[in-house]
C-alpha cells in the first residue's frame, strides 16, 4: 500500500471464516460446483509485450493514491542491503535468498553486505510502536531516511516523498517486531522489491506480490522481469514517462523476446471508486455491516466494468471472507464465483488454494470431511508453489480433521506430522499453532454433530 510516503503490505495470513451452516449449500460433487472449477488453475505466463509495457509505466509513474510520479527514478549503481535492529537471524537467512534471486534473476547489483553508496536497510521495529503509528499496515518502505525516529520526524516532508525523488541514493524498510518467519519474508520480498523498483500496486494484475490482494508473497517470474526492465542500461533516472515509453519496445524485446513486438498501450483503469470500496471492505475503520456493504459495491463495480479478471474475483473473495458468520449461503456462492474465475487465470493458482481453503473449512464444519479432504488435496501443490507455511499448516490441520471424522487414526497422524513442518514458520510460536488448531478443530466438532 502506497499513501503518500508509504509503500506496504498487510498481513496474508489465512484466515479460517468458515462456520456451521446449512449442508445442502454445496451440490455434490463438491469437486466442481461451478463448471471448470476443478480444472488445473493455468500456468502462469508473461504477457505480451503490449500488455506488459502498459502494465511498467502504471506501476512505475503511479502510486497507490492514484498520484502521478513526475519522473523515473531508481538507484544507480550497486545497492547494499543490509538489516538493522533486533533482526531475528531468520530475517538474515531469507535475506541472503532474497539477493540471491534479485542477483540471478532480475540480474540485479545488490549485496546483504555494506559498503555500496546505495544502501536499503531493514529495520525492525516494536510492533506496539508501529500499530499506534501505522495501524492497518504490515510493513512499509520510505525513502530517504535512516531510522524509525527520523521517519516519524519526516514524515509527511517532501525529502521522504516519492514524488519529489529524482534518484534513489537510500531507503529504508521497515517490519514489526515480532513477526513470524513468514511475516519477515514477505516484507522483505514486497518492500525491498519496492525499494528498488515500482511502488505501485495493481489489483489488475494475477501474478505478481505487487497487489494489494497480498496472495502472491514472494516474488514472481513477472515480478523479475519488470525489475529486470527497470535496470536495463537504456533508462536512467529522472526520465519522462515519454522518455520511458519509447524506449521500453526495446528494452522488452530484451527481457520477453517471446512477448512480440509493442504496440501501443492497451487501456485497463481500475476505477478509484473500486480501491476505496476494497479498502473500506478489508480495512479496520468500519463496520462489519458497513465492511460488507463495500464488498458488495466491489462486485457491483467489477460487473459493470464487465471484468472477468483477479478484480472481480478478488471482490467476490473479500464478499465471502466477510459473510460467512451472517450468511453462510452468500459466502460460499461469493467464494465458488471467485474461485470460477481464478480456476482461468494463468498465474492465479495460490489464489485458487486459498478459496479451496474456506470451501474445506466449510465442508468440515458442516460435515463433509471427504470433500474437505478433496479440497486440501487441490490445495497443496499451488500452496507450495506459492511458499504460503501457514495456508500449508492450515490444509494439513483441515486434513487432519477430516481424517479423524471418517475414523481414519492413521491418515489424521500423518497430516498432523506433515502439519508441523510448516506450522512454526507460518504461525511463529507454539501457542499460535495451537489457537489455529483450535478453530480448525472446532469445526470439526460442529460437523461431527451434523452427521
Amino acid at each position: 500500500m502506497v499513501t503518500g510516503a508509504l509503500s506496504a503490505c498487510v498481513p496474508s495470513t489465512p484466515e479460517v471464516t468458515a462456520t456451521r451452516g446449512p449442508a445442502q449449500l454445496l451440490d455434490l460433487p463438491l469437486a466442481d460446483p461451478v463448471p471448470g472449477l476443478s480444472n488445473p488453475v493455468p500456468a502462469a505466463r508473461l504477457p505480451d509485450n503490449s500488455h506488459l509495457g502498459r502494465d511498467f509505466l502504471e506501476l512505475s509513474f503511479y502510486l497507490e493514491s492514484g498520484r502521478q510520479l513526475p519522473r523515473f527514478t531508481r538507484f544507480e549503481g550497486p545497492v547494499s542491503i543490509t538489516l538493522a535492529g533486533n533482526a531475528p537471524p531468520v530475517a538474515q537467512t531469507e535475506l541472503n535468498r532474497l539477493v540471491r534471486r534479485l542477483q540471478t534473476e532480475a540480474g540485479l547489483r545488490v549485496s546483504a553486505q555494506p559498503g555500496n553508496a546505495n544502501t536499503i536497510s531493514v529495520q525492525f521495529v516494536p510492533k506496539s510502536q508501529m500499530r499506534r503509528a501505522v495501524p492497518d499496515v504490515a510493513c512499509f518502505v520510505v525513502p530517504n531516511v535512516t531510522s524509525w525516529s527520523d521517519y516519524r520526524s519526516s514524515r509527511g516532508s517532501a525529502r521522504s516523498d516519492w514524488t519529489k525523488l529524482t534518484q534513489r541514493h537510500s531507503a529504508t524498510v521497515f517490519i514489526p517486531e515480532p513477526a513470524t518467519p513468514q511475516e519477515i519474508r514477505d516484507c522483505l520480498h514486497e518492500e525491498v522489491s519496492q525499494a528498488l523498483g515500482p511502488v505501485n500496486d495493481l489489483y489488475r494484475l494475477p501474478d505478481t506480490v505487487w497487489n494489494d490482494d497480498n496472495f502472491h508473497t514472494v516474488l514472481t517470474g513477472f515480478d523479475m522481469t519488470i525489475l529486470r526492465a527497470y535496470y536495463d542500461p537504456a533508462l536512467r533516472s529522472g526520465m519522462s514517462r515519454a522518455e520511458v515509453q519509447a524506449a521500453l519496445p526495446a528494452i522488452l524485446a530484451r527481457v520477453n523476446p517471446a512477448g512480440g513486438q509493442m504496440r501501443g498501450l492497451p487501456e485497463d483503469p481500475t476505477p478509484r471508486a473500486y480501491v476505496k470500496a476494497i479498502a473500506t471492505a478489508l480495512g479496520s475503520g468500519a463496520s462489519d455491516t458497513r465492511r460488507r456493504a463495500a464488498a458488495r459495491q466491489a462486485t457491483q463495480i467489477a460487473a459493470a466494468q464487465g471484468w472477468t479478471d483477479s478484480r472481480a474475483a478478488f471482490a467476490w473473495f473479500a464478499l465471502g471472507r466477510l459473510s460467512m458468520k451472517t450468511d453462510p449461503d452468500v459466502a460460499i456462492r461469493s467464494y465458488l464465483n471467485a474461485g470460477a474465475i481464478y480456476a482461468r487465470t494463468p498465474g492465479a493458482g495460490i489464489q485458487a488454494a486459498h478459496i479451496d481453503m474456506q470451501l474445506a473449512a466449510f465442508a468440515l464444519g458442516t460435515g463433509r470431511a471427504q470433500d474437505a479432504i478433496a479440497l486440501v488435496n487441490r490445495s497443496l501443490s499451488p500452496a507450495i508453489s506459492g511458499e504460503n507455511a501457514s495456508l500449508m499448516a492450515t490444509l494439513y490441520m483441515i486434513r487432519a480433521e477430516a481424517y479423524a471424522q471418517l475414523g481414519n487414526a492413521t491418515q489424521a497422524e500423518q497430516a498432523r506430522l506433515d502439519m508441523e513442518q510448516w506450522a512454526r514458520y507460518g504461525f511463529g510460536s507454539d501457542a499460535a499453532v495451537r489457537r489455529r488448531a483450535s478453530e480448525v478443530a472446532a469445526l470439526a466438532d460442529a460437523g461431527a454433530r451434523m452427521n
